[in-house]
């Protein structure tokens, strides 16, 4: 193997970490109070590097979130929709 190639397949194992992990999680967002707080949370969510999906219920008041662990964390996207004006909680399992 040359130089080049040996190059080549060291940057390919740098730029993609084997820990690297999709989640989801769950968000209660309770001050949602209108039709419109949705696409402003979805929107703010969605600019977080890493998130890959997200689904905000109204109904719900409730944000779900599948994210790349490696890029964000949970607090970055607690952040994310309090920076718009909604602070969040951790949904928990029952």
């Amino acid at each position: 193997m040359n130089f080049t190639r040996t190059l080549a397949v060291a940057a390919l194992f740098i730029a993609a970490p084997a820990f690297a992990k999709q989640q989801t999680v769950s968000l209660n967002v309770p001050t949602m109070d209108c039709a419109t707080c949705p696409i402003t949370i979805k929107t703010a969510l969605s600019k977080v590097p890493g998130v890959s999906k997200v689904k905000v219920s109204y109904e719900k008041r409730e944000a779900v979130i599948v994210y790349d662990d490696a890029q964000t964390t949970v607090a970055d996207l607690k952040k994310a929709t309090e920076d718009v004006g909604y602070p969040a909680l951790l949904k928990t399992s029952k």
